[in-house]
């Protein structure tokens, strides 16, 4: 039997704290949140995308770039100007030749502005350049 006095004025067994469960049940949890989490690419803006009956929905890994209403282009949350467009894309498609390049324009952007990006991308190597769109519904909305 353990004496109370005697554990209080330490004179008795001395208690140990196993750590090896809780580290293992964090590391675990660990696993568990990595192996779970989606890593969704952004362009870091807010556009109002055009709408279209034949958009389709594209789940390969991709290289965004925004362009907004009044024709800045954001990379990556970012505003870059439209010359290093082709210096960023090439960097992209170095780590990943396979992807594509999707340009998420607002809808009332200048013309311009994306066809210049579009441009870039090509020059930069880029092989699928394609627009951003909403899928066009029924009811027009």
């Amino acid at each position: 039997m353990i004496s109370v006095r005697g554990s209080l004025r330490g004179r008795g067994e001395r208690v140990r704290i196993n750590m090896g469960p809780l580290i293992d049940m964090v590391f675990l949890l660990l696993i568990f949140f990595v192996a779970t989490t989606s890593f969704v690419k952004e362009t870091g803006i807010e556009v109002q995308r055009s709408t279209a009956a034949t958009a389709e929905i594209d789940e390969k890994s991709n290289i965004l770039i925004g362009v907004t209403n009044r024709g800045e282009i954001y990379w990556e949350g970012k505003r870059i100007d439209i010359r290093s467009v082709r210096a960023h894309v090439e960097r992209a498609l170095a780590e990943n030749p396979e992807s594509g390049v999707i340009i998420v324009a607002d809808c009332k952007s200048f013309t311009g502005a994306v066809v210049r990006v579009m441009d870039q991308c090509r020059l930069a190597g880029a092989l699928n350049v394609s627009l951003a769109a909403r899928r066009h519904t029924q009811n027009g909305v």
